[in-house]
């Protein structure tokens, strides 16, 4: 168990996905539940969100939904056993879930996971908070965000230590790692 680390704020998407992020997501949600770990997510039953809530709750997590009411039925049915939270805007559900989160997992997905990912670091780097902000790259799927990053260093627009807050991992394994490692999101800045 990684006991620094009880909640786990999971980042993804709800759209019908390719058979390999699916896995990906249930793989996930297994591994949370045998790290003694709880998930936080949009609530959704569809996609990766689905499948990394279904597995996680399966594997012993205690998963918490935070879904907007004008959400409500468009990502699914709500899942068995999860305790959904609703709130009344998109800003009140991540702020909701920010606040309920120890640490940060973005799995792939779309608009709305980058919006999301996108928030937490720069919330990370304005120090509104020192959790641990990784991104899971299996499959290069973020390549190209994590290119767009080192380029913005290259062209002075992101300091180095700025994009380290975004830590990015290809296996779900090297997730502990990051986990492990210094305790804030700036120290494990300086150790990238």
């Amino acid at each position: 168990m990684l006991p620094k680390y009880r909640r786990i704020g999971v980042f993804c998407g709800a759209k019908p996905s390719k058979p390999q992020y699916l896995e990906l997501a249930e793989e996930f949600g297994t591994w949370l539940g045998a790290s003694g770990m709880d998930l936080v997510y949009g609530g959704g039953s569809t996609g990766l969100m689905g499948a990394v809530a279904s597995s996680a709750r399966d594997a012993g997590s205690y998963v918490t939904g935070v879904v907007p009411h004008h959400l409500l039925g468009a990502e699914g049915d709500q899942p068995q056993q999860v305790e959904l939270v609703v709130v009344r805007s998109m800003h009140e559900r991540k702020a909701l879930m920010y606040r309920l989160s120890d640490a940060f997992v973005t799995l792939p997905g779309g608009m709305g996971t980058l919006d999301e990912l996108m928030e937490i670091s720069t919330w990370a780097k304005l120090d509104l908070h020192s959790k641990p902000v990784i991104v899971l790259n299996a499959g290069g799927f973020f390549d190209g965000l994590l290119g767009l990053l080192d380029h913005a260093v290259r062209e002075g627009m992101m300091s180095p230590a700025d994009r380290a807050l975004v830590r990015d991992v290809t296996t779900i394994d090297a997730i502990a790692g990051v986990l492990q490692a210094p305790a804030d999101a700036k120290t494990l800045a300086a150790t990238a």
